[in-house]
């Protein structure tokens, strides 16, 4: 086990109707709160006006950037920027998924940045200082209401970045009522399952041995995954379906379930490419590629791969070596994917192998990537070709 410090500012309301806490939260920030929101369901679900309400009650002056997308745009950001130091805001409040509160957290950096916040992700400058940032969560899959984590796409340059700054960055505080999620579409809802299990898979396939702990808290998330993801789909309204998927979003990805780990994060990196270039959910991106990821890696660790296919999915050993085992798990894998209605191949988004050169390219733009094993620039070309 590696040696690691760990520190969460975030204070987490989880659970019915916690957004009733909010005007206690707003209390403890000045006058001045920039109001940050994605499409038309934040208004369609009624909790637009309540925030406002809320707003209003406790006499905060409110401007608004509103319309960000999913993998979201850098001008949006650089909206909020122009607008926080313009008027001097106190607190952003993102009220959405997690591209509106990674949004948020860019314009937060932004603010206090004698620049364009476009070069705090192109060059990964470390950001110490950020306003204070707040978020009521509506789609259980990026986690970012617990971490540092920002990530944020340029059209123009086809670049899609992230930005970690675990302290500056954290949510001062995230309201997580399960409720807020019923309305979240079936396609979304199993993506962002996809992005809960994949922000597991970064984390758990480590090289580093001997730590039983950090798997066993990975592996049970995976599990309540597999057991909740179809439910989540059949009965979109089951309060405790919602909040174990809810749950499990926050944890993988706060930070607890690598500690004394290595990450491995080379399929994210990739698919932070292929959404890029295409513009396709992150969620269905990593579907496609972590499969075949696994498969790709799996002889630099079998043992691992054997691990995860008889813990999480129940493999029976029956004389089979541990790669044997492993394929089957990764088989499993792909396969509960689909079940759930998530792609599985690049062909299933319409998406061709013409650009795989040149996604590959710029994914090891800064060398090898990864670290369960190092990927250099044809081992991504031919994950990418095995995904078509």
């Amino acid at each position: 086990m590696l040696d690691f410090e760990f520190q969460c500012q975030t204070r987490l309301l989880f659970g019915k109707d916690s957004i009733s806490k909010l005007p206690e939260e707003l209390s403890k920030y000045g006058a001045k709160v920039l109001l940050v929101t994605g499409g038309k369901s934040v208004h369609a679900s009624g909790l637009y006006d309540r925030v406002m309400a809320d707003l209003k009650k406790t006499d905060k002056q409110v401007f608004e950037v509103s319309g960000v997308k999913p993998n979201p745009r850098v001008d949006s950001v650089r909206e909020g920027v122009a607008i926080c130091k313009k008027e001097k805001i106190d607190l952003i409040l993102g009220v959405g998924g997690g591209s509106v509160v990674d949004a948020a957290k860019g314009m937060a950096a932004g603010a206090l940045y004698d620049g364009d916040v476009w070069d705090l992700y192109q060059y990964k400058a470390p950001t110490q200082m950020a306003l204070p940032v707040g978020c009521i969560l509506t789609l259980a899959a990026t986690g970012t209401e617990m971490n540092g984590n920002s990530v944020v796409s340029n059209l123009e340059t086809g670049e899609k970045f992230g930005l970690v700054t675990p302290l500056a960055l954290q949510p001062r505080f995230s309201i997580l009522d399960p409720q807020t999620t019923y309305s979240v579409p079936a396609d979304q809802t199993a993506y962002g399952c996809v992005d809960i299990m994949s922000h597991v898979f970064e984390q758990y396939f480590s090289q580093v041995l001997e730590t039983p702990l950090a798997d066993r808290l990975c592996e049970s998330i995976l599990i309540t995954m597999v057991e909740n993801a179809p439910k989540a789909l059949k009965t979109p309204k089951d309060y405790d379906v919602r909040a174990n998927i809810m749950w499990c979003g926050t944890m993988a990805l706060n930070n607890i379930v690598g500690l004394g780990k290595q990450g491995d994060w080379a399929t994210h990196g990739m698919e932070h490419e292929l959404s890029a270039q295409y513009d396709i959910a992150h969620g269905a991106g990593l579907a496609i590629l972590f499969p075949q990821w696994m498969k790709h890696v799996l002889n630099a660790g079998p043992a691992k791969f054997k691990q995860y296919a008889i813990r999480v999915w129940g493999v029976k050993t029956d004389g089979k070596n541990d790669r044997e085992i492993g394929l089957e798990g990764i088989e499993r894998t792909k396969k509960f994917f689909k079940e759930i209605g998530a792609p599985t191949s690049l062909s299933d988004v319409g998406i061709k192998g013409d650009k795989i050169p040149e996604m590959a390219k710029k994914a090891t733009r800064n060398g090898p990537m990864g670290s369960y094993k190092r990927l250099e620039t044809k081992d991504v070309e031919e994950i990418m070709k095995a995904s078509l």
